[in-house]
């Protein structure tokens, strides 16, 4: 089964439109579609990708789609109490522009899942909505909870591996450069992290995303260039913070 792995879109519809036409140009056929939460929050588009998401994953199983940190706020007031006050901007803003009917689909989301032998979640299996797994260290804490050989996270922006090395005890982590295939080895186990749709943390502005073929055993980055500016002049009309709307042609 090949999966088309995206996480963290953040309402920005310019990049994930990008990432969905680079995806069908390099592969034309996918099995299922995993996105691993924060479909909404700081970008422009909130409507417009959730719909977009619900026609991806709308067939069921296998198409997975988890709860964020930022999907979970907009439907809970008391948890944007835990956002700074830019994000919070974001939440509010996207709590008025919502669609009952796609607020109903955040309703109906999980912040974890399983498929066979992979686990999902938005940011840890530990700690599913909140915690950042940015180091090895953390990585071994959550490691340790695995019963899968495989996880899938997100939440950090930012996109990465971690495998276990059992010989040594340790988890090790490393990046991969974009269009660079990881074989998964059957005899290790990993958490791995897609990068973000909509707003990338590591400096590269680009979109991120992965393809997941599960028979193969291959995981493969992807990084695709969008018209950053369309989503930046969409933020300016609505008033959006500055730091938002800069922050996505620096990738931070």
């Amino acid at each position: 089964m090949r999966c088309l792995v995206l996480s963290d879109i953040h309402a920005n519809l310019a990049a994930l439109e990008a990432v969905l036409e680079h995806a069908r140009h390099h592969h034309a056929r996918f099995d299922a579609v995993w996105c691993l939460g924060d479909v909404v929050g700081y970008g422009p588009d909130p409507n417009e990708c959730v719909e977009r998401i619900r026609g991806l994953t709308a067939s069921g199983e296998p198409n997975i789609c988890l709860l964020g940190n930022h999907d979970w706020a907009v439907l809970d007031e008391r948890i944007t109490e835990a956002f700074n006050d830019i994000a919070a901007f974001a939440v509010r803003w996207t709590r008025q522009a919502l669609t009952a009917e796609n607020l109903d689909y955040l309703r109906t989301l999980s912040p974890t899942a399983q498929h066979g032998d992979y686990s999902l979640a938005h940011a840890s299996l530990r700690e599913p909505i909140w915690e950042y797994i940015l180091t090895a260290a953390i990585a071994a804490e959550n490691f340790a909870l695995m019963r899968t050989t495989r996880a899938l996270v997100g939440h950090t922006h930012v996109p990465a591996v971690f495998v276990w090395d059992t010989s040594a005890q340790r988890a090790r982590a490393f990046a991969l450069s974009p269009g660079m295939t990881l074989r998964l080895n059957p005899a290790h186990r990993f958490i791995l992290n897609p990068g973000s749709v909509g707003q990338p943390r590591d400096g590269d502005p680009r979109a991120a995303y992965t393809v997941l073929d599960i028979e193969a055993g291959l995981w493969t980055q992807y990084r695709v260039e969008y018209p950053i500016a369309r989503t930046q002049e969409k933020m300016r009309a609505q008033d959006f913070p500055l730091i938002l709307v800069e922050r996505l042609a620096h990738g931070y």
